[in-house]
């Protein structure tokens, strides 16, 4: 590949050192970041306890906003949950349902030239395949609810979206294998993780690579297009204790907002920052870093590469690359 230039997303910050923002720090250089994520007196902010079955309870309850007491042993059941799920395998069957999606779309009588690769693939396959792996009873219906729950996972989601947040885990608690709850919600927990990510990705390779050269392997394409367009591209921590960052002084309480967005583009461990450029020395952090970091990043890249390279065989862009994302974002069968 020609080494595209691909500009960041609007309101990616330049990087640079930490800057104090209403009570809290932007920290967007990648050695501040790693240096936040690994440092155990930044701790990620807790979900208050809930009674079980709803929303509440169900970010209470998983690994991603529990205490530093309770993390470990959280982060364990979705760890042991994932050991039972083989990337490669992931990989395979996300190929077949991907292909049976677009034989279906070739064969329809209403224009099935094109495909939409949000809707029909991207939101789809990954929480299909997990949910079926998991042993959900009911995997292609669980797609919806999982949506619909990591539309209010973060906190700053509106009482609509909430009411349905907790509509979706009562309906994703009743397809479950019986299990003790806190299993069965850190299980849950790696589907949610799995939607908006696994999607944003899968859309962004898409997006950017769709007509890449044969040559260039999936693998490698979507390590740098999770450099280039994260789909995960802030998080957040608290500072438990006094520390000091690039000099400055962190209070206890306060913020620290981390741009992956912004360190993924630090000049000083990518060169040309903003060009793609395959097979670069150091990682991405989108998948974060430390006890933290993402426990699924092998199984969700292995799902995201069987949905886009079935694309890249069999699918063309419907036309330019928009600087924005559309929605949906469609493809043309060859």
């Amino acid at each position: 590949m020609d080494s595209p230039t691909i500009t960041a997303a609007p309101g990616t910050p330049p990087c640079g050192p930490p800057t104090s923002d209403d009570g809290g720090w932007v920290v967007t250089r990648y050695a501040d970041v790693v240096s936040v994520l690994t440092d155990p007196r930044c701790v990620v902010p807790p979900a208050e306890e809930a009674p079980e079955g709803g929303l509440a309870w169900l970010r209470a309850s998983v690994s991603r906003f529990s205490p530093p007491a309770r993390h470990a042993a959280r982060r364990a059941v979705g760890v042991a949950a994932l050991d039972t799920l083989d990337p490669r395998e992931l990989r395979v069957i996300a190929e077949r349902l991907t292909g049976r999606i677009l034989d279906r779309a070739a064969s329809a009588d209403n224009g099935g030239d094109r495909v939409d690769v949000t809707g029909d693939l991207a939101r789809r396959v990954p929480l299909v395949v997990l949910a079926e792996r998991l042993g959900l009873a009911a995997p292609a219906a669980a797609v919806a609810e999982v949506t619909a729950v990591a539309a209010a996972y973060h906190p700053g989601a509106g009482p609509a979206a909430v009411r349905r947040a907790d509509r979706a885990v009562a309906a994703l608690l009743a397809m479950s294998p019986p299990a003790p709850a806190e299993v069965t919600a850190n299980r849950l927990g790696l589907l949610v993780q799995a939607a908006d990510a696994t999607a944003g990705l899968i859309v962004a390779a898409v997006r950017h690579g769709l007509d890449a050269p044969d040559g260039l392997e999936t693998d490698v394409l979507l390590a740098e297009v999770l450099r280039l367009d994260p789909p995960v591209r802030v998080t957040r921590r608290v500072a438990a204790d006094p520390l000091t960052l690039d000099g400055q002084p962190v209070r206890v309480g306060e913020r620290l907002l981390l741009r992956f967005d912004a360190a993924n583009r630090d000049p000083a461990v990518f060169p040309e920052p903003d060009r793609f450029r395959a097979g670069r020395a150091n990682a991405a952090l989108t998948f974060g870093a430390g006890p933290r970091g993402c426990p699924g990043q092998r199984h969700a890249l292995a799902l995201a590469a069987g949905v886009v390279g079935v694309l890249r065989r069999r699918c063309r862009p419907a036309g330019p690359t928009p600087d924005v994302p559309p929605t949906p974002l469609e493809v043309i069968l060859r």
